[in-house]
């Protein structure tokens, strides 16, 4: 594995062993076991949309692997000045041994994988968001044991979050259901992929439908970062999209919450519903920190 570009580019094998990695690496810390498998390593974090997240859990993942991370914000790289992207990408191949970048244009991860020469990791576009994913996939299999059998349904926009899970989802073996308004639908791309799997993947504008029988549901924002001026026009489209008590008496007994965060209470989720499941969703909060350590090491060790 040479980049983390979008999860359509991995099997299922390559994101298991992704997740082993994962848990190996959280018991290690968690029972003071050091790490250091990137020892004297830097890893270049460009921002072009702000993070809470992303940042720390990358900055404070490169520590405990040993190296370091800097932080490379668009105020400060000729990239927010023009500078071409693969101009960019060359520089920085000669100066440090990996990239996480976090942007609008999925494009923009592409181009700077295929005119750079170390790794890159997509810490989001607008596009998918394998890193969150990947961490979603950690926190279900702690908590169910398990993949195959398992329905995970999200309620929302069909976003960069719902073009992820549903991916992968569906290569992990879980059954998927989406339920997004009109107009509002997953990536063409996504769409195409699920033809594959057939019965597997579901998706409806009733939330209720796409809920049944569910054992992990999740949400996101009605409004993602550079659609604000949509905001207003949102709300109207997205009213009943919400994880609440009647989509949660639709769900099977004991389903889990997760949200990636942060989350706009009493709009795609109950205060209520999120307080019960708070545990669930800090634990997948936390998961970033291993999950992203497992995708560092697995593009940027030289024994992998």
């Amino acid at each position: 594995m040479k980049h983390l570009l979008k999860l359509l580019d991995l099997s299922k094998e390559e994101i298991i062993d992704i997740l082993n990695l994962a848990d190996q690496l959280k018991y290690e810390n968690k029972n003071g076991i050091e790490h250091h498998i990137l020892k004297g390593k830097t890893l270049g974090m460009i921002f072009q949309k702000s993070s809470t997240r992303t940042r720390v859990s990358f900055e404070t993942g490169m520590y405990q692997l040993g190296g370091q991370a800097l932080f490379l914000s668009n105020r400060d790289l000729q990239i927010g000045r023009g500078e071409p992207v693969q101009d960019t990408a060359r520089v920085l191949s000669r100066y440090i041994d990996g990239i996480m970048i976090r942007t609008f244009a999925q494009k923009e991860v592409e181009d700077l994988a295929g005119y750079g020469s170390i790794p890159i990791i997509n810490g989001l576009t607008d596009f998918c968001h394998p890193c969150q994913v990947l961490a979603d996939l950690m926190t279900i299999r702690e908590y169910k044991g398990r993949f195959d059998g398992l329905k995970m349904c999200y309620i929302g926009d069909g976003n960069n979050m719902a073009n992820s899970l549903i991916v992968g989802g569906l290569k992990v073996g879980m059954s998927v259901s989406i339920a997004c308004p009109e107009g509002y639908r997953p990536d063409p791309q996504v769409l195409k992929f699920t033809k594959e799997y057939g019965d597997k993947f579901f998706m409806t504008d009733k939330p209720l439908e796409a809920a049944a029988g569910s054992d992990v549901l999740f949400t996101d924002v009605w409004t993602s970062m550079g659609e604000e001026d949509e905001t207003e026009k949102r709300k109207i489209a997205f009213a009943g999209y919400q994880i609440n008590d009647e989509v949660m008496a639709a769900a099977n007994e004991g389903a889990m919450v997760q949200h990636c965060l942060p989350a706009h209470r009493e709009e795609e989720i109950t205060e209520k519903v999120f307080e019960a499941h708070a545990n669930e969703i800090f634990d997948e909060a936390e998961n970033r920190l291993h999950a992203q350590k497992a995708v560092m090491v697995k593009v940027m060790s030289d024994k992998q």
